[in-house]
């Protein structure tokens, strides 16, 4: 309902831009970003088919990465479907309850993988620091409480973000979301009212989940490489350096774009819209991409049974 002033009181319907100043090209920029999706969604699905099939891959390092595969694939599902909507056929509107369901969907997902990352930092430091107990301490039941865990954690704490919004912010400036998905702060940014608790909630969620987990995992690998580098052997060292460089990259590509992404949102005034834009939509879609391809190529048993699997279609 529009108010005397100009605003609105609770939207029922918010509309998604895309991406500010590049509403003319959206249609081209919509093709690379949809085969980054089909190309994550069969390099993810076949990395869970190969984990899956392959019982010596049942171990605490491949089950990290299939519960990886199976949150990038959720995430990415999350925003390209409606995102290609917005770019090919100019299907703008989203129900605002929809709109906070897909902001909290997405921002979940984003510190589940964020906990996977940090699970599977502490995984490899036991199993290089102390491979006797590796075994026993990364049982299959602490498996499953570490997967509950993350996702508890994630949901739980963004729950908020949704009342503080549905409950604090009755009143809108505008009902158009200069974002091509819904993203916190874009749709906080929309409202007429006193947005502080908002940004505050944020900024504590984004530090207590992110950075705990950044600081933690840095801290394991710092025990890493004192642990390699005090190995006797060159051939030992270099194996386990070699095991833990897909993980380093995966977790580097992650955290940058991430508080490149957050930072720039907040702070970034200079930054053209358009750019900031595209780069929260790359954080967003390059790491389910790249991930089954540096674990595929890096990963010397995933990389044997994709040539097996391969070279058995080729043989039928």
């Amino acid at each position: 309902m529009l108010m005397a002033n100009g605003t609105v009181f609770m939207p029922s319907i918010l509309t998604l831009i895309g991406i500010p100043g590049l509403e003319s090209v959206q249609c081209w920029i919509g093709i690379p970003f949809c085969a980054i999706y089909i190309i994550a969604l069969v390099g993810n699905y076949l990395l869970l088919v190969i984990i899956q099939s392959e019982r010596s891959l049942h171990k605490p390092m491949y089950l990290f990465l299939a519960m990886l595969g199976i949150t990038d694939i959720a995430l990415s599902t999350c925003i390209l479907p409606k995102m290609l909507g917005v770019f090919w056929f100019h299907l703008r509107e989203i129900h605002f309850d929809v709109c906070l369901l897909q902001m909290w969907l997405i921002h979940t997902f984003q510190c589940i993988e964020s906990g996977i990352l940090l699970a599977m930092a502490v995984d490899r430091y036991v199993a290089i620091c102390d491979p006797l107990r590796h075994g026993t301490i990364f049982t299959s039941q602490l498996l499953t409480q570490i997967s509950i865990g993350v996702t508890l954690r994630a949901g739980i704490l963004m729950a908020p973000c949704l009342l503080l919004i549905k409950c604090r912010l009755k009143y809108y400036r505008t009902t158009v979301i200069s974002h091509s998905y819904c993203e916190h702060m874009a749709v906080v940014k929309l409202a007429a009212e006193d947005i502080q608790v908002n940004k505050a909630y944020g900024l504590f969620v984004a530090f207590s989940i992110l950075g705990f987990d950044v600081i933690l995992i840095l801290l394991s690998y710092v025990r890493i490489f004192i642990a390699v580098f005090h190995l006797p052997q060159k051939e030992a060292r270099l194996k386990a350096f070699n095991t833990c460089i897909a993980h380093i990259f995966v977790f580097l590509e992650f955290y940058i774009l991430a508080f490149f992404s957050f930072f720039t949102h907040r702070f970034g005034f200079n930054i053209p819209p358009y750019v900031h834009i595209l780069l929260s939509n790359l954080y967003l879609l390059v790491p389910p991409l790249l991930n089954p391809i540096v674990y595929g190529i890096k990963t010397k048993e995933i990389r044997d049974r994709v040539v097996k699997l391969i070279s058995f279609k080729n043989q039928a």
